[in-house]
């Protein structure tokens, strides 16, 4: 058994994304890397696990997987099943185009590092803004200095970090920002199609139309040319709001 380190990586571009390609190859200077991604594109598909029906893992190479289904699948999988020994760190990425503020709430790719978490391990998603972005080098060396952080210190459980990357058109990135997510404006549109027996099909989705101005927020670093790197706590309960309710009642109910 290797005494190098084992770093799990996946995506939802695909395994065949050159994000992700870019990733493994940097991520070898840390450590054995294993890849175990989605076999076609999975963007927007969230934290959705396969449930109703078997997964499908093809062996594409030494610690190298396919499989027919989400991030979340892939994870889960590797995690428990393909894996030769626990990895020290998952990696997802790195996304074609930007996973800002509520973006994450979406993306395949911060749901495979949340299931990471989740399981109990040190993990990060990694995303590169610009679209579409075609210079994933910068973007490799900033998940290899990130990973560098993460391995080198004690971890919080259900906890992990989304990295976004500035696209700088191939040159090195210069600084970076600890941020919080930000609030971005989403054009809201249905484009109603019909098929040949003319039975309606939809198309969902707008185009992006900025951000609010947010101090410290992802979308402001990333405008200011800088790699905007958040923690996201995985524990959902909103603290505040739960002390907030202490003294309400629910009609009919007996608080306890």
């Amino acid at each position: 058994m290797s005494n190098r380190r084992l770093i799990l990586v996946t995506n939802d571009d695909g395994f065949h994304a050159p994000g992700i390609k870019a990733l493994a190859a940097a991520l070898e200077a840390l450590g054995d890397v294993a890849v175990v991604a989605p076999d076609r594109e999975q963007s927007g598909v969230a934290r959705m696990i396969t449930l109703g029906r078997p997964l499908r893992a093809r062996p594409r190479g030494h610690l190298r997987w396919t499989v027919d289904g989400s991030p979340t699948d892939c994870c889960y999988l590797a995690l428990h099943e393909l894996l030769p020994r626990a990895p020290d760190l998952v990696v997802s990425g790195i996304n074609r185009g930007p996973n800002l503020a509520d973006d994450v709430t979406y993306s395949g790719t911060v749901a495979g590092a949340m299931e990471g978490a989740l399981l109990g391990f040190k993990s990060f998603a990694i995303s590169l803004d610009g679209w579409p972005p075609k210079h994933y080098e910068p973007a490799a060396e900033v998940a290899v200095r990130v990973a560098e952080v993460m391995l080198s210190r004690d971890w919080p459980r259900r906890s992990m970090l989304n990295v976004n990357v500035p696209d700088t058109q191939g040159a090195p990135v210069s600084g970076f920002r600890w941020t919080r997510g930000g609030l971005r404006d989403y054009g809201h549109k249905v484009t109603v199609r019909h098929d040949p027996r003319g039975r309606p099909y939809y198309w969902l989705g707008g185009d992006r139309l900025g951000h609010h101005p947010l101090d410290g927020s992802d979308c402001d670093a990333i405008d200011q040319g800088l790699v905007a790197i958040t923690p996201i706590d995985l524990d959902l309960t909103h603290e505040r709001l739960l002390d907030a309710l202490a003294d309400v009642d629910v009609p009919g109910l007996e608080r306890r």
